[in-house]
């Protein structure tokens, strides 16, 4: 007797669908029915397909939320995990470092390879897009970003030769080196450099000429290049440095795996180093902001300049610390020229101008760092060669802003004035990183507060020559 179903639901007609498939399939031939084996590999392959969603679902909806509390903490952080992690690694489980030392590799490789193209498109279309100014008003204080981050990387140079730092370096055995014997050798290497061809300075990471060609190129650019050609060089440069920012992303575990690479190889003597070194870059940041920042500006406006310098420090220097962005702080600094009573046709140019080239504390960063490189290489620096890498360190900070960690990645380019290979510069950008907890804060706060102290030094040397300067002008009015 067949038994029938009323479905008062969609449950009740899967029921009764369930029952009839039974059914006819009984009556139907032996030789048609679907054997026991064959439905249950039926029921574990629908098993495993609704598995694998289930998985693949949570691991996405894991992977999102991973990827949200990542971005949600600032990387400065991340790297400041990063580092205590690697160095409880290398203290803690020895035998570990093998593994987490790959990601190290892996990260210095990665900064390795996007290096060149960086700096190329980035100084390229720097001067590509480089617009003259008409009336001349900001040629002052283009003047003074210039001459200060050619003064600070000369207290970098000074700072590295009295506290000669030494970092743990890997040198193969068979790695020769190439020191030049005197500044004669330095330019002819230089020369050299500059004239190799643009395809191959790219290739074997000749950053000289890499940074020669794209300086001359960009200079023909400005002048012939129409409009769509400059504004894609434009979006070319802002896609390589968004790649920068995703490899940059992973620095947490790239400095982990430095730093337990490090630690695991030269002992506590490796943390040394490192404090060594950042205090050789902290004390030269603020020999720039509390000595030589106040005789630049005494030099033009002949008053006492530490209200100023103190005021810039204060309002913009502390804002720029916490947040580590030159252009972050452009609105900090807009509103304290405001509050300094400047001339708003010249402050609004100037100050998102300096967030781009006023780079005093990168031109430190860079000086420092190469020094160290090579008096840990045994190459010995004379005084000439010292002044060179000064403008190498200056025309290279001018390009150094709006990249994460680009004062770093301009290593290079110093270093190879001392006859230092990538391979050897590229592991000194991975120390910079790790330091980069403390050094990168105190290095926008330098550059950062300076873009308001200049504008305002400019504006007040006219003054002066009118006789109009007054000791109130130099600090900020609340009305």
């Amino acid at each position: 007797m067949r038994r029938t179903f009323t479905p008062h639901s969609t449950l009740d007609s899967e029921v009764d669908f369930n029952a009839s498939y039974l059914e006819n399939a009984i009556l139907v031939p032996r030789s048609r029915r679907i054997s026991a084996f064959k439905l249950a590999s039926l029921f574990r392959k629908a098993y495993t397909k609704i598995n694998i969603r289930i998985c693949l679902g949570g691991g996405i909806i894991v992977f999102k939320t991973i990827q949200h509390t990542l971005a949600s903490v600032a990387l400065i952080k991340q790297i400041a995990v990063g580092l205590v992690i690697g160095i409880l690694i290398a203290v803690c489980f020895p035998a570990a470092i093998p593994v987490v030392k790959i990601f190290g590799d892996l990260f210095v490789k990665a900064l390795k390879g996007v290096a060149p193209v960086l700096v190329f498109f980035l100084v390229m279309n720097a001067m590509a897009q480089r617009k003259e100014n008409g009336n001349g008003s900001m040629k002052p204080i283009i003047g003074l970003y210039v001459m200060a981050t050619f003064f600070a990387s000369l207290v970098g140079v000074c700072m590295s030769f009295l506290f000669p730092t030494t970092l743990h370096l890997q040198v193969a055995a068979d790695t020769k080196l190439a020191p030049p014997s005197g500044i004669i050798q330095v330019l002819h290497n230089l020369i050299l450099s500059v004239v190799d061809n643009p395809v191959n300075a790219l290739l074997s990471a000749n950053y000289i000429g890499i940074l020669a060609w794209a300086i001359i190129i960009g200079i023909a650019m400005k002048n012939i290049a129409s409009g769509t050609t400059k504004g894609w060089l434009d979006d070319i440069a802002k896609t390589i440095t968004k790649v920068v920012t995703w490899v940059i992303h992973f620095a947490p575990l790239g400095i982990m795996g430095l730093v337990a690479d490090s630690v695991g190889t030269a002992g506590v003597e490796a943390l040394i180093g490192y404090v060594q070194l950042l205090a050789v870059l902290i004390g030269s940041y603020f020999l720039v902001a509390l000595v030589m920042n106040p005789i630049i500006v005494f030099s033009r406006i002949h008053m006492n300049p530490y209200p100023l310098i103190l005021t810039t420090i204060r309002e913009s220097g502390v804002y720029a610390f916490f947040t580590r962005s030159s252009a972050a702080n452009i609105p900090v600094n807009l509103a304290l020229c405001k509050r300094l009573g400047l001339n708003p046709d010249i402050f609004t140019i100037s100050i998102p101008l300096g967030a781009t080239i006023n780079m005093s504390g990168a031109s430190i960063t860079i000086s420092v760092l190469a020094l160290a490189a090579a008096h840990t290489l045994g190459i010995d620096v004379d005084l000439p060669t010292a002044l060179l890498l000064c403008i190498v360190s200056t025309v290279g900070a001018c390009g150094a802003s709006g990249v994460a960690g680009g004062s770093l990645l301009l290593i290079p380019v110093a270093c190879a004035s001392f006859g230092i290979s990538n391979d050897i510069s590229m592991q000194v950008v991975g120390v910079g990183f790790i330091i980069s907890v403390l050094e990168d804060a105190c290095e926008t706060a330098l550059n950062s507060s300076t873009d308001v102290l200049f504008t305002a030094t400019a504006e007040y040397a006219e003054r002066r020559k009118a006789g109009t300067l007054q000791a109130e002008d130099m600090v900020p009015h609340d009305h």
